[in-house]
C-alpha cells in the first residue's frame, strides 16, 4: 500500500473536473496568476493554490515552460527521421537512448512498435544542416543500421 503523501507512478491520478479546468488553463497560459486562475476556474484562490500545488505534487503537472518560435530563430527545416537499429537488446537501447540526448537538434525522440526502432523529430535551420546531423551524429549513434527522412513541409499544429 502506498503512503499518504508519497507518488506512485504505476497509478494515475483521480482528477476531478476543477483539476481538470486548471490543467486546461495552465496549458493555455502557463504564466496566469492564481487568482486569475481561480476566477477562470470557479474556486477561490487559496482552494485553486492548493490544487495547483497538489497537481505539481503528484506529478501530473512536470513544469512550466516558455514556447518559443523556432522561425525566429531560423530552426525552420523539421525532419522526422525513423532509425533502424541492428541490436534491440537492452543494453544496445540503453546506450542509443543516453547517446541521443546528447544531439541538440533532436527535439523528440520516441521508441516506436513497427518495422523501424525510433522515431526522431529532428530540427535545424536547413536540410543542409539536417544532412550534417544525420550524416555526422544521428547514423553514428550506437547501434544505428539505418534511417530513413520526412521532410515536414508544414506545421499545422504544435502544441
Amino acid at each position: 500500500m502506498q503512503a499518504i503523501g508519497t507518488i506512485n507512478p504505476d497509478f494515475p491520478v483521480e482528477l476531478d473536473r476543477f483539476d481538470r479546468r486548471i490543467l486546461a488553463v495552465l496549458a493555455e497560459d502557463g504564466r496566469i496568476s492564481v487568482t486569475d486562475l481561480a476566477a477562470k476556474v470557479g474556486l477561490s484562490k487559496t482552494p485553486c493554490l492548493t490544487r495547483m500545488r497538489r497537481l505539481i505534487d503528484t506529478g501530473v503537472i512536470i513544469g512550466f515552460r516558455a514556447r518559443i518560435d523556432p522561425a525566429r530563430l531560423g530552426l525552420e527545416h523539421v525532419a522526422f527521421t525513423e532509425v533502424k537499429l541492428s541490436d534491440t537488446r537492452e543494453d544496445a537501447l540503453r546506450a542509443f537512448n543516453a547517446a541521443v540526448l546528447r544531439i541538440p537538434e533532436v527535439e523528440e525522440c520516441h521508441m516506436i512498435a513497427s518495422s523501424f526502432d525510433y522515431l526522431l523529430k529532428v530540427r535545424t535551420a536547413d536540410i543542409r544542416r539536417y544532412r550534417t546531423v544525420l550524416g555526422e551524429q544521428i547514423s553514428q549513434l550506437p547501434h544505428v543500421a539505418s534511417t530513413s527522412t520526412f521532410v515536414a513541409m508544414e506545421t499545422v499544429t504544435d502544441k
